[in-house]
C-alpha cells in the first residue's frame, strides 16, 4: 500500500442530537473532521499509510481531535502541537425540503497562525507517494497559503504524486476572488489529479472557455466530456475527477460521478441514497479514488470504487468514513439494497 501524505484543518463539530434545529438544541453532538483529515482517515483505513499535518492546540481538545484520527491508524506524528485554538463549524442536519445549514468559528485557528518553517517537510515527503490537499486550506490565511506552497513545492522536488481538490467553500470566498484565483492557478500547476470540473474551475481558477458561463450556466456543460477534457489540457492534468449529485431533496440523492484523462470520459454506476449525514461525502469520494489509483486499479475500477465508498459515507453519522475496502467491493458487486449481511 502507498504512503500517502494530507495537510489541512481538523475542527470541533457541534450539531443538534438529530435533526433538530439550532434554536430546539440544549446540547451538541461531538465530532471532529476536516477535508484532508477526513481523506486521510479513510485511507488509513484502507490499508495506506497515512500522515497528516497540520497545527493543533496542546489542550485536551486538541488531544481529542488527533486521537480521533490516531484511533483509526493515521501517524499524527508530524502534526505540530501550539496554537490557541481549534476551528469550530457548528452544523445543522437538515431532511426533506430543509437543507443542512453550517455555521463555522474557525478566526485565528491554530493552522492559520502556523508557519512554514514548523514543518519538516523533507522528512515528511522523503519516502511518500502521493500528497493530498485541497483548496479549503490556502484559502484560510495567508500562513497556511505559505505552507500549502512549501509542502506542494517540497512534493514536487521529491517526485511525489500530487492530489488537489478544488473544494469550493462560498463562505470563503466573499472577498479578494480574483487574489485567491490567481493564488490557487500557481498551485494548480503542482497537481497530478484534480477533483472538480469546469464550474469549479471557474470558481476557483478563473478559468473561461470561449465566454462560456460556467458558473451560472447549464451544469450539464461542466461536466460534459469536451469541458472537462479542456480542463484536464489546460491545467496539464493526468485525472479530473468529479461528482455527479442529483438532489432530490436534502434527504435523497441520486449520487454517481465521472472521470476524465484529456481523452476520454467514463461516467460510473448511480446509486440511489436516502442520507444519514451527507458531510465528508466528497472526501470519502476523493479517498476511494486516490487508494483505487495508488493501489493499481484501472481509471474506471477506481472510479467505481470511489463513488461506492462515498455512498457509504452517506449512512455514516460523523465527517469520517468508516469502512473497510471488502465492504466497499461487496457494494461495487451487488445491487445496492442493503440486505443483511448473514
Amino acid at each position: 500500500m502507498a504512503k500517502i501524505v494530507t495537510l489541512g484543518e481538523i475542527m470541533l463539530r457541534l450539531s443538534p442530537p438529530g435533526y433538530e434545529r439550532f434554536l430546539q438544541a440544549s446540547s451538541f453532538d461531538v465530532q471532529y473532521g476536516g477535508a484532508e483529515a477526513n481523506v486521510a482517515a479513510s485511507l488509513a483505513q484502507l490499508g495506506h499509510h497515512t500522515t497528516f499535518l497540520s497545527k493543533i492546540p496542546n489542550n485536551s481538545i486538541g488531544d481529542a481531535a488527533v486521537g480521533t484520527l490516531a484511533r483509526v491508524g493515521v501517524d499524527c506524528s508530524h502534526i505540530v502541537r501550539g496554537g490557541d485554538r481549534l476551528g469550530i463549524y457548528f452544523l445543522e442536519n437538515g431532511a426533506s425540503v430543509r437543507a443542512s445549514s453550517v455555521i463555522y468559528d474557525r478566526a485565528d485557528s491554530a493552522i492559520t497562525k502556523a508557519s512554514a518553517d514548523e514543518f519538516d517537510f523533507d522528512a515528511v515527503f522523503a519516502d511518500a507517494d502521493l500528497f493530498h490537499v485541497s483548496g479549503i486550506t490556502p484559502v484560510l490565511s495567508e500562513n497556511a497559503r505559505d505552507i500549502t506552497f512549501a509542502a506542494l513545492k517540497s512534493a514536487k522536488e521529491h517526485g511525489v504524486c500530487i492530489s488537489f481538490d478544488l473544494n469550493y467553500r462560498a463562505k470563503l470566498w466573499t472577498e479578494d476572488v480574483e487574489e485567491k484565483q490567481a493564488m490557487l492557478r500557481e498551485m494548480i500547476k503542482y497537481a497530478d489529479i484534480c477533483f472538480g470540473n469546469a464550474r469549479d474551475a471557474a470558481k476557483c481558477l478563473g478559468y473561461s472557455e470561449n465566454g462560456i458561463d460556467f458558473i451560472n450556466g447549464d451544469y450539464a456543460i461542466c461536466v460534459d466530456e469536451t469541458h472537462m477534457s479542456n480542463v484536464v489540457k489546460t491545467y496539464n492534468l493526468k485525472y479530473l475527477v468529479t461528482t455527479l449529485r442529483n438532489s432530490i431533496s436534502a434527504s435523497d440523492n441520486g449520487w454517481s460521478a465521472a472521470v476524465c484523462n484529456g481523452n476520454t470520459l467514463y461516467c460510473g454506476k448511480q446509486y440511489d441514497l436516502h442520507i444519514i449525514d451527507r458531510v465528508g461525502g466528497g472526501d470519502s469520494f476523493a479517498s476511494g479514488f486516490l487508494h483505487g489509483i495508488t493501489s493499481g486499479m484501472s481509471m474506471e475500477k477506481s472510479l467505481e470504487f470511489a463513488i461506492a465508498a462515498a455512498a457509504i459515507k452517506h449512512t455514516i453519522p460523523g465527517d469520517i468514513n468508516y469502512i473497510k475496502e471488502d465492504e466497499v467491493l461487496a457494494l461495487m458487486d451487488s445491487d445496492g439494497s442493503g440486505r443483511v449481511q448473514r
